[in-house]
């Protein structure tokens, strides 16, 4: 199984960084960019067989490790290795 998780910052948490990529992009001549958020995507192989467990394993994780829970949110997106 394959688990990816998208993490990003919770709304009303400035993004310093997705300002920064809004302006870049309208200085290239991006006007149609009004605002930009960033976060990050973290993909994990998974040896879990069952998808509820994995997903309460990824959750588990995300809650621990992967996500600063004070100012991102996630979501988790579980599939099959096809």
């Amino acid at each position: 199984m394959k688990a990816i998780i998208h993490v990003g910052l919770k709304p009303g948490v400035l993004d310093p960084q997705g300002r920064a990529i809004a302006r870049s992009l309208n200085d290239l001549g991006f006007d149609g960019v009004k605002d930009a958020r960033q976060g990050k995507v973290i993909e994990l192989d998974l040896t879990h067989t069952d998808e509820a467990a994995a997903k309460k394993d990824v959750t588990d994780m995300c809650e621990k490790l992967l996500a600063n829970t004070v100012i991102e949110s996630y979501r988790i997106d579980i599939s099959t290795d096809e």
